[in-house]
């Protein structure tokens, strides 16, 4: 993905925040190319994505206007959450990595839900 002006700070490096909004894009794309419609499933199963933690490693600045590869990996599946590796790259140089824990809620009760067999199945893929 290319970095945008509304992506920097003042002097046109990647704001920090930013870089979740990057990895929130890839683990969604993740989750299209393994053919899981987000909002069909999350209403036909009943269940919320929930960050639960983010550890972030920062080791160098994107600037404006540069290309980005950004990566999303399942690291690990239990049974109401899911681990993704996400990684931030400029040319093969690492920027930014950052382990990603989601619970999986139910939507009602606000309680951890058990991973739907179809999302465990598709992510094995």
């Amino acid at each position: 993905m290319r970095v945008y002006f509304q992506d920097t700070d003042a002097g046109g490096v990647v704001f920090h925040a930013q870089y979740l909004a990057f990895m929130e894009r890839a683990r969604s794309e993740l989750l299209n190319a393994s053919r899981i419609d987000l909002a069909s499933f999350t209403e036909k199963h009943g269940v919320l994505f929930l960050v639960h933690h983010i550890g972030v490693t920062f080791h160098r600045p994107a600037r404006l206007n540069e290309l980005l590869w950004v990566s999303a990996e399942v690291a690990r599946m239990g049974r109401a959450s899911l681990v993704f590796r996400q990684r931030v790259q400029r040319e093969g140089e690492l920027l930014v990595e950052a382990d990603v824990t989601l619970a999986i809620v139910d939507r009602r009760r606000m309680k951890p839900a058990r991973m739907p067999p179809e999302l465990e199945e598709a992510l094995k893929r």
